[in-house]
């Protein structure tokens, strides 16, 4: 049977193409890909306590069942405890991984019932939290649910305790309470039958707290029972064997005052958390961060270091890299915070130069007697082999954030400055800073690379990487640690046509830096418009490569070992945006980017050449488009009366200016003062061009110095090359003349 490897765990994995929701097609693989991604938000609220799975193995138009005993068949890995009834004994598996929850998955155990009390030791232990379930009767529905939900928050609030609504993704909401207090054996259900009969006494019409069906009817029964012990209930975040892959998804209290209230599917709450977080982040207490830790170790059977919790105290400073000769060589690097130490494995040992970059594989925290351990870990336990002190020592921490790692390193072997920044989950980067800190000199005044016009039909995207090309001014950002400085393409500062990027020093601090890119402004439709940015819209800066970083130069690097650095920054830094790439065979992003100015096609083993224009980068553009030097114009009239009514263009060659069209369309009122502003000190009598040049009749012609470039977008071309039905886009203030080129062919 395929496995799958999540959290050190091999986890069997079958028929993932298996529709379990008939109605919308929702496959086993895409339940196991929910449970995982969700895990860091619903195993708190399901760790320690017994799971009682509620299955359907053909599907949810098909029979199902409960499921409370584990298996024998079950991974031997799966943490289990045992409840003793009456009449017999039932060991229930405990959900505490990523890896469990797969497994949940694999059996399309669609829903996860759990207790509100927790294991402790082994043994049954005290409620942790307070349930209210919501079912409507005949004629109430969510929105009746979510008035007596409010007032449930609003009574236990006079008792000091906050409250948390789930929808529970069948028919009703459930209420969960915080608890800062162990109630007596018994104490819950009493408590919560004291609210429920409370609420129903102020509100008659619509609540009840009687379990009987026959008073329910227009009312919304306020289930206290399931605060029991011998009760469970569906789990915060659990998929439900509905038609529809809906979840008890948790919610804002703003959110139920809304009169188009509905109930979540799968990918929506996934989304919700990645964008705001486990909303009953306060219900439970945090997972203890050496639980997955203790979870791969047998203290019976490995010499590891096993206490029963992290270590208390102040923040310590000490880090240790150990040599770990398991199935493959690798070195662990840990620094010790918060009272355990933090871990990442790097295959190939820690970069020594500036010049080499690291992979650097997050694992799970380690206690702080790990860091001077050495031993024999046996044979098939996690992680067996030998261990070995490489290095040792203490750090200083220059950066911490959840995506971004930066510390001096004061050891016997190594020393300096190094920084980690995560890629994409648990894949992070490791690259060590010049010594000194801020490393070595930024490059100033670097010209961008240039792309050559051409077709990308038939290109490998396995040797190629597409990105769009867009609707804007390129720019080159440097970033010294304090000042920001805009270089146009001549590597010129053009830093003060664009004041508003200065907020780019507080989204940058903290790194040196050198960014290539585009300055845009953005359209209604969300589209990037040249036109726009020439009229005052707001410019944002969009990277899409990055030439140094921290002391170290990245241009000899390739094209793909760039953009993951700059990926990795835009994750860890608040407020950069990177233009996503554009994925698919050269046909579909052809397709795809209609609406874009054009694609840019860039070989992934490329290296950065500034000012150079080559065929390892080759551009394609969706609209024809031509700049142009401005030799001239012709006078207006009517509402263009004492101003130009259209500008005469060229484009230089061997023998001088060659005469291409004018363009008369596309000028705002405001373009046309600022046109003609830069223009009427160039006047002169004789003409720029090459050849003869058609007068325009009853109309002055005047002639101008060549030193101006503009842009222009057009339908086509005449035979003889003239531009047809063009239409201004902007001045090019970023370009010379020697800048611009014939870009028919």
């Amino acid at each position: 049977m395929p496995t799958r490897t999540i959290d050190g765990r091999r986890v069997a994995v079958s028929r993932l193409d298996k529709v379990l929701y008939p109605a919308t097609g929702t496959t086993k693989g895409e339940v196991i890909d929910y449970y995982t991604a969700i895990a860091p938000a619903m195993l708190p609220h399901v760790v320690d306590r017994p799971v009682t799975r509620k299955r359907w193995p053909n599907g949810v138009d098909a029979p199902s069942f409960f499921e409370k005993n584990l298996a024998a068949s079950a991974p031997k890995w799966l943490t289990s405890h045992a409840v003793h009834h009456k009449d017999r004994t039932v060991r229930y598996p405990i959900i505490d991984s990523a890896a469990a929850l797969a497994w949940i998955g694999q059996q399309a155990a669609l829903e996860v019932h759990v207790p509100q009390w927790r294991f402790v030791d082994g043994e049954p232990g005290p409620v942790t939290r307070l349930v209210f379930d919501l079912d409507p009767g005949e004629g109430v529905g969510l929105l009746e649910c979510a008035r007596v939900a409010i007032a449930v928050r609003d009574l236990v609030a006079t008792l000091g305790w906050t409250a948390y609504p789930v929808t529970s993704g069948s028919k009703g909401i459930h209420v969960y309470v915080s608890l800062d207090r162990t109630l007596a054996p018994g104490g819950a259900s009493t408590v919560a039958r004291k609210v429920a009969t409370s609420l129903e006494q102020l509100h008659p019409d619509l609540v009840t707290a009687t379990m009987s069906k026959s008073v329910r009817d227009r009312k919304v029964f306020l289930d206290w029972s399931q605060n029991n012990p011998a009760k469970t209930t569906i789990a915060p975040y659990s998929m439900r064997g509905r038609a529809a892959p809906t979840v008890a998804a948790p919610r804002t209290w703003q959110e139920l005052e809304d009169p188009l209230l509905r109930h979540l599917r799968f990918d929506e709450v996934l989304e919700r958390y990645r964008r705001m977080g486990d909303l009953l982040a306060d219900l439970d207490a945090k997972m203890d961060t050496l639980t997955e830790y203790r979870r791969k170790r047998d203290p019976a059977r490995t010499p590891e270091p096993m206490p029963r919790t992290e270590a208390e105290g102040g923040e310590g400073n000490s880090f240790v890299i150990q040599e770990h000769h398991a199935r493959r060589l690798h070195y662990d690097f840990r620094l010790e915070r918060g009272g355990v130490m933090v871990s990442w494995a790097v295959p190939r040992g820690v970069p020594t130069s500036p010049e080499e970059n690291r992979l650097a594989v997050q694992t799970e925290d380690h206690p702080l007697e790990y860091a001077t351990f050495s031993g024999s870990i046996p044979k098939g336990e996690y992680g067996g082999g030998t261990v070995s002190i490489w290095d040792a020592g203490t750090y200083e921490p220059i950066k911490w954030l959840d995506d971004e790692v930066i510390v001096r390193l004061f050891g016997q072997r190594v020393e300096g400055q190094f920084a980690l920044i995560r890629t994409d989950g648990d894949q992070w980067l490791m690259h060590r800073m010049k010594d000194g800190g801020n490393g070595g000199e930024l490059p100033r005044a670097l010209r961008p690379m240039l792309a050559t016009a051409g077709s990308i039909d038939g290109l490998d995207p396995a040797e190629w990487a597409f990105e769009g090309k867009w609707d804007g001014v390129r720019l080159i950002v440097e970033f010294d640690g304090e000042r920001i400085t805009l270089r146009g393409r001549a590597g010129n500062d053009v830093t003060d046509r664009y004041p508003a990027l200065q907020t780019l020093a507080t989204t940058l601090d903290g790194h040196r830096m050198v960014l290539d890119g585009e300055v845009v402004s953005l359209d209604e439709a969300g589209h990037t418009s040249f036109t726009g940015l020439q009229a005052g819209g707001a410019p944002v800066f969009w990277p899409f490569d990055i030439l140094y970083l921290d002391g170290v130069s990245l241009l000899r690097k390739r094209y793909d070992d760039r953009r993951q650095v700059l990926d990795a920054l835009a994750a860890a830094v608040d407020g950069l945006v990177v233009p996503p790439q554009l994925t698919g065979s050269a046909q579909d992003v052809v397709e795809r980017s209609r609406d874009l100015e054009g694609i840019v096609a860039k070989r992934r083993d490329s290296i950065y050449l500034p000012g150079r224009r080559g065929s390892a980068w080759i551009k394609t553009k969706n609209w024809h488009t031509q700049e142009a030097v401005i030799g001239g114009w012709v006078s207006g009239y009517g509402a263009r009366s004492g101003r130009f009514g259209s500008l005469l263009l060229g484009v230089p060659g061997d023998g001088g200016l060659r005469y291409i069209g004018r363009v008369g369309a596309g000028f705002s009122e405001r373009e046309l003062d600022r046109v003609g502003a830069v223009l009427a000190p160039l006047e002169r009598r004789t003409s720029p061009f090459i050849g003869d040049v058609p007068a325009v009749s009853g109309r002055e012609t005047v002639w101008v110095t060549p030193k101006i470039v503009g842009e222009v977008r057009f339908r086509d071309r005449t035979d003889s090359g003239r531009l047809r039905h063009p239409s201004w886009r902007g001045l090019r203030e970023d370009k010379s003349p020697d800048d611009v080129r014939d870009e028919s062919g």
